[in-house]
């Protein structure tokens, strides 16, 4: 009954996504347009500019979700495809730093490798490490550390994200990869839908591996993704950009729900 009522809500939950994307095509145009005047820095202008693009964001971010969510109901192996996953994982956290440094936090990246080659699907994991790093971002206030690491040992690639945030509780724990099915328990804003970290439980055991998640309550949070160190002998190929990203970049699809609206501002949405 459970598998089934999963099954159903993953379809419900496709299904709306696609209804979603019309409205925010229109949005998308509109906010072009917006974004194109020259609005004076540190104006209210520029901040209510910045929040509708935000909000804008988080129903890109949200659809995206919505519609990977039948990958929940199924066990399908995800075929990857070989590249440098040092260099790969090392460019999103470029990406993400000037923007945990506009919340306060200092986000770091360590892999003593300059070159490894193993196979992933990147387009998957690049969205399993920006909701990892969108969690870590959303609970770990102002002044604190969010740690990326990549290492190999024992035939597997193991990915960390360890924040010194508020923690997972014991009771949180327990429905941490359920809680999209039991509406009853999905906590308010910033807390979202509940899709994350299934989402990256799923993508980690489509590749043959698995999502640990150790938390102290207080203490900070590390979700460890392992994953099978080898390559397919598939040629690296580029993922394409989807139409969830609207045409922005995708690291601020990614993290939207986690930044403030001054993420949001021309002077990162040009860089």
């Amino acid at each position: 009954m459970e598998e089934n009522r999963k099954d159903l809500l993953c379809e419900v939950l496709a299904s709306a996504a696609s209804q979603m994307r019309g409205p925010l095509g229109n949005l998308h145009a509109a906010l072009r347009q917006l974004q194109a005047q020259d609005l004076p820095a540190g104006s209210g202008e520029e901040r209510n500019a910045a929040i509708a693009v935000q909000s804008y964001y988080r129903l890109l971010r949200i659809v995206g979700n919505l519609s990977d969510a039948p990958l929940l109901s199924g066990a399908a192996i995800i075929r990857g495809a070989d590249a440098d996953v040092v260099s790969w994982l090392e460019d999103l956290i470029r990406q993400a730093q000037p923007l945990a440094r506009e919340q306060g936090l200092t986000l770091c990246f360590r892999c003593t490798e300059k070159y490894h080659r193993m196979s992933l699907h990147r387009g998957l994991m690049e969205k399993l490490v920006w909701n990892l790093l969108s969690n870590a971002m959303k609970f770990t206030p102002a002044g604190g550390r969010i740690d990326v690491s990549l290492e190999f040992r024992g035939g597997q690639a193991l990915l960390s994200v360890a924040d010194t945030g508020c923690g997972i509780s014991a009771g949180q724990m327990e429905t941490v990869y359920e809680r999209y099915l039991h509406p009853e328990k999905i906590d308010p804003p910033p807390h979202g839908l509940g899709l994350g970290l299934p989402l990256c439980r799923r993508i980690a055991e489509g590749h043959g591996g698995r999502l640990m998640l150790t938390s102290r309550e207080g203490e900070g949070t590390t979700a460890t993704v392992s994953l099978p160190d080898e390559e397919s002998g598939g040629a690296a190929v580029e993922e394409p950009m989807l139409l969830d990203d609207g045409g922005f970049q995708r690291v601020l699809v990614g993290l939207s729900d986690a930044l403030r609206w001054g993420a949001f501002t021309r002077k990162h949405l040009d860089e």
